[in-house]
């Protein structure tokens, strides 16, 4: 299966980001796939972003990439902007993409709520999900990896791969999501899809040092650990557990929240370790990746991908009456 998924450069990746996409790039690496993995930076500035530290977040987010364990041997691994049909494909694919498609889109809502009030509903911000499409089938992916917030995106890639299809001829194939197991991971605060922009404090980051994660862990949010209803922020943590330690132990403090039994004095400091242990290797890794190793595979990533790209716009203004 050929394969397509991005990442937006927007600063310090989070352990959300890890489980819901890094961690699961690397798994799906098989003979069988064919993995292309994009910085999608055309993506991260659909909201207001720091000009001077984009530069530095483009770099630091492909070595997040690779010390996930994504092999630039294995996968390509590239830079969105580098290669021009994406924006040009995703001009064409809006002339087929109907106003009421993207009012739809779930995450527009969200993120048009959160930074309307401060600068504006954006034209890119409401149209990125044609954007997204683009990404994918401008090199006719069949398998895109997501977590279930971006479902909706895959789906509306999928409705104009159709509807391309019927009306200009069989083009694109319908790119299938495929779901992460990790489910969406919430902020330390118990509120809300864990993010950047809630503080330093509700995210931990894949680049915090030990003694960072301990105290994060330690003030996260809980419940009292005796009411009937278990807290979302604790069933938050108790799925951490199952991702960085095993569903065996996290079923086991889940039985005790249930129990009322749970001790967070034992339990908020058993997670600390088990994500520590696994970020320790992360980050080892990630310091021995140069700027220049990045750059490096960045080239090839074009070098590799740009064929195919312009193949593939040539193909659709073809078939849409566009070159004579």
């Amino acid at each position: 299966m050929k394969i397509f998924s991005g990442i937006q450069p927007s600063g310090v990746v989070h352990i959300g980001n890890y489980l819901g996409a890094m961690k699961n790039w690397a798994k799906i690496q098989t003979p069988d796939n064919e993995c292309i993995y994009c910085v999608v930076d055309y993506h991260a500035i659909t909201v207001d972003y720091p000009k001077d530290e984009m530069p530095r977040r483009i770099i630091d987010c492909a070595k997040d990439i690779i010390a996930a364990g994504v092999d630039p041997e294995k996968s390509t691994i590239f830079l969105q902007s580098d290669i021009k049909e994406h924006t040009e494909l995703a001009w064409l694919l809006n002339t087929i993409t109907n106003m009421g498609e993207l009012n739809r889109m779930t995450q527009y809502k969200e993120k048009a709520e959160k930074h309307a009030f401060r600068q504006g509903e954006k034209v890119g911000l409401f149209d990125y999900p044609v954007l997204m499409a683009a990404d994918i089938l401008i090199y006719k992916a069949e398998g895109v990896p997501v977590g279930e917030d971006q479902v909706q995106h895959v789906e509306l890639t999928r409705d104009l791969a159709r509807r391309f299809n019927s009306k200009f001829g069989e083009t694109f194939p319908e790119p299938k999501p495929l779901l992460t197991e990790a489910k969406r991971v919430m902020s330390l605060s118990g509120e809300g899809k864990m993010s950047k922009s809630e503080g330093p404090n509700t995210y931990i980051a894949l680049t915090d040092d030990a003694e960072t994660i301990r105290k994060k862990i330690s003030s996260a949010t809980t419940d009292d650990g005796k009411t009937a209803e278990i807290s979302p922020a604790t069933m938050n943590l108790i799925g951490l557990m199952g991702e960085f330690g095993g569903k065996d132990i996290a079923n086991q403090y889940l039985e005790q929240r249930k129990a009322g039994t749970i001790k967070y004095s034992e339990f908020k400091p058993a997670l600390t370790e088990a994500i520590i242990k696994e970020l320790e290797p992360f980050q080892k890794k990630r310091a021995e990746i140069s700027d220049d190793d990045i750059k490096r595979i960045f080239k090839q990533g074009v070098e590799k991908l740009q064929p195919l790209a312009s193949q593939t716009i040539k193909e659709v203004k073809e078939k849409m009456g566009l070159k004579i």
